[in-house]
């Protein structure tokens, strides 16, 4: 949260938050999206231009107490002017990305967007791979703020086994139409895989697409149209014959047995 007093620490919240954009802006599953996101973006020029003018203030006001490494004040009171003049000019260009970005917020604000077209002919259902919450989602969430989304993916995509996870989906009816989500839930894809997770909640979940035709298949069962997930696991599941292995232990905690 901003504290709109320290300057060290707000500057640190808003790179923070620009580094998060910059990776959840990778894909934007509703193009109506980027309208509100352009006028947040608008906001945050102005205010980084605003900043970049009481920089340079700061560093002309304060001249006569810069001094060099050696200790000479004429040295540091130089180049206390030099980076006041890089930081006016910053700032003026800054005018044009403002223009820029103005520009482009009016014009997409005239479009109206169209859900996606649908190819006919195979389709794809969704199967679950994994689903970790609480510590065991820890690490992927960290591994999400540390180095992005594609990297959680490919460290979920060690739980898959292939057809032997598609299997046991298909067999305990972790399958979905559409990937499951709550309201607060993020959700990326990378090629065959949908990753969805959520911050607040403690939990992560990895899906993949399983091609199908439109012809029902008399003998497998029905997808999930609701947001139903397996409980958490740590390994990939196994094919399983009479006891339902996703099924939670009855000694389990309620931690460790909670399903969305």
């Amino acid at each position: 949260m901003p504290t709109f007093q320290n300057p060290t620490t707000d500057a640190a919240e808003a790179s923070e938050a620009l580094r998060g954009l910059a990776h959840a802006s990778g894909v934007f599953e509703d193009p109506a999206d980027t309208y509100t996101v352009l006028g947040d973006l608008l906001a945050g020029v102005r205010s980084l231009r605003q900043v970049l003018d009481q920089l340079a203030t700061a560093h002309v006001t304060n001249r006569v107490r810069a001094h060099d490494d050696a200790g000479d004040q004429t040295a540091g009171a130089t180049y206390a002017l030099a980076a006041t003049a890089e930081l006016q000019q910053a700032a003026a260009l800054l005018d044009g990305v403002h223009d820029r970005v103005d520009a482009a917020m009016s014009v997409s604000g005239r479009i109206a967007w169209h859900p996606a077209l649908t190819a006919p002919g195979p389709v794809s259902r969704w199967v679950s791979v994994v689903f970790l919450q609480g510590q065991d989602a820890d690490e992927v969430l960290t591994i999400i703020d540390r180095d992005g989304t594609d990297a959680a993916i490919e460290h979920l995509a060690g739980f898959d086994m292939g057809e032997e996870t598609t299997q046991a989906a298909l067999v305990n009816g972790y399958v979905y139409d559409t990937i499951p989500t709550g309201p607060l839930d993020h959700t990326t894809t990378t090629g065959i895989y949908a990753l969805t997770y959520n911050h607040d909640h403690g939990h992560v979940s990895l899906l993949r697409a399983h091609p199908e035709t439109r012809e029902p298949d008399a003998q497998a069962p029905a997808a999930r149209t609701t947001p139903s997930r397996p409980p958490s696991r740590r390994h990939a599941p196994a094919v399983v014959e009479e006891d339902d292995w996703f099924a939670p232990s009855q000694s389990s905690s309620v931690s460790r047995g909670r399903a969305l």
